[in-house]
């Protein structure tokens, strides 16, 4: 009896010995800033309270006499349609589900990941004036409550959670303050943000700035603790400079590429339209949220990025370009 007692005591140990062991090494690989995110939660790290963000310096001068002052607003609503997928045409054309994680759309009602300019040409639209462009993102959730509906339960990758919906959606076009725009060209595919920033090693690619709707001077690169009353805003502003060539490129940047801070492209483009998306969120204060992202990205707020897909008509571009070049403020 008591040589069982002994064996049965060492056998104790070893089981613990090992549980603590394999718990240990599960730490050491999460571990870090970011060791909160394996729930599935960004790291603490990730959020900032808006009061401490620095207000932001005074931006770019005005558009000159040779600039295109306007702005184009084009009514696309919020994704009432509530379309959703996991695809990504702009990145991974023909792929069902290849970008693991969900985007939400406003515009061109049928894209996916097999959509073409035929099938964007023919399809229905969310936006007033019928421009058929798609304009899409990943979606932002509430991590602390749970997805119950089937579009909040399909990424997986450790994407879970209740799926904020948009309290508006803003899409802008605007002129280049040191020249006149030309038009984009059919079926301009283009992306900002960096989807891969938390491992990419460089932020030379982070676009998206993140703020509250009562401190519009205070970007941020984090997710910001707003107070209570003010919404989440998300600002993702895409590149303007066209070589003139390509309607997209390899790694999709070198087609479309980013002016200097006062305006100027890049030697052998041209300035097009650029267009910003602006979203909003009613988030309690204090409430988690968490952008879809790749697993290792682990939701931070760095990855947050966009894509879109020009499918207006002729007609509509043209439009958007002498609007702009007036110097006029228009809507669709």
């Amino acid at each position: 009896m008591w040589m069982e007692h002994r064996l049965l005591a060492l056998a104790v140990c070893l089981l613990l010995g090992g549980g603590l062991t394999a718990a240990a090494v599960g730490a050491s690989r999460t571990g870090g800033p970011h060791a909160a995110a394996g729930s599935g939660r960004p790291a603490p790290s990730d959020y900032v309270d808006i009061r401490e963000v620095p207000v932001a310096a005074e931006p770019a001068p005005p558009a000159g006499a040779e600039g295109s002052p306007g702005s184009v607003v084009v009514e696309c609503g919020r994704n009432e349609e509530r379309h959703y997928n996991e695809d990504n045409v702009v990145v991974s054309p023909g792929l069902r589900s290849g970008a693991h994680h969900t985007h939400a759309y406003v515009g061109n009602l049928s894209t996916d990941a097999l959509s073409v300019d035929a099938t964007l040409a023919a399809a229905p639209t969310s936006c007033t004036g019928g421009d058929r462009s798609a304009y899409y993102w990943p979606v932002l959730r509430r991590p602390d409550r749970p997805g119950l509906l089937p579009y909040e339960t399909t990424a997986g990758h450790g994407n879970s959670g209740e799926i904020l919906r948009e309290s508006s959606v803003r899409v802008e076009y605007r002129g280049n303050p040191v020249a006149e725009v030309v038009a984009m060209p059919p079926s301009l595919h283009a992306m900002t943000g960096d989807a891969v920033a938390r491992t990419a090693g460089s932020g030379a690619q982070v676009r998206a700035r993140w703020g509250c709707s009562g401190s519009p001077d205070r970007p941020t690169t984090r997710y910001p603790r707003c107070p209570e009353g003010d919404l989440l805003t998300r600002t993702l502003v895409f590149p303007s400079c066209w070589n003139g060539l390509d309607t997209t490129s390899p790694g999709h940047r070198s087609h479309l590429r980013f002016p200097s801070a006062a305006g100027v492209c890049p030697a052998g483009t041209f300035p097009v339209p650029e267009l910003r998306l602006s979203l909003a969120y009613k988030v309690p204060a204090g409430a988690p949220v968490a952008v879809d992202s790749f697993p290792e990205q682990r939701h931070s707020p760095l990855t947050d990025h966009a894509m879109f897909v020009n499918a207006m008509t002729g007609s509509q571009m043209a439009a958007v370009v002498d609007c702009l070049n007036s110097g006029r403020t228009c809507r669709t």
